[in-house]
């Protein structure tokens, strides 16, 4: 990415990936971000289900040829139910996007958030105010 690139996401977004996490604990949870980047700030702006994604104990499958054609996705969150937040091989393979979050249990405050860019390095992030929508957005 060249110099370092801050991520910002805001913390009702934050929460819902927690949350999901939660629900699906002690399977990884799998999530695709969509956001804008604008000088140096990748910007998370809404979350994409992955249409039959399989979340297992230790992996999640998804098929992101579904995905080729949405520039405005910008990276991936999975969680990883052991607490780790550091990427495997596996995620750095299957690097999608820009950035990959990791989130570790129990799913809760700044800890248990880490952000990397593809070659696994660590990229700063800052937990946002709550993006804000009316009803005609949410649908």
């Amino acid at each position: 990415m060249g110099k370092t690139t801050t991520i910002q996401i805001p913390s009702n977004i934050l929460e819902t990936i927690y949350a999901g996490a939660k629900e699906l604990y002690p399977r990884e949870s799998f999530l695709l971000l969509r956001g804008k980047k604008s000088n140096g700030i990748i910007c998370i702006t809404d979350l994409v289900l992955a249409p039959f994604a399989i979340h297992e104990e230790g992996a999640v499958h998804f098929n992101p040829y579904m995905f080729a054609g949405d520039f405005s996705l910008v990276g991936t969150v999975h969680s990883h139910p052991n607490g780790n937040i550091s990427p495997s091989h596996v995620d750095l393979n299957y690097f999608f996007g820009r950035i990959l979050v990791i989130i570790g249990y129990p799913y809760e405050g700044k800890g248990c958030l880490a952000v990397y860019d593809s070659n696994g390095d660590e990229l700063p992030f800052e937990i946002t105010q709550p993006i804000e929508c009316n009803d005609e957005e949410f649908y």
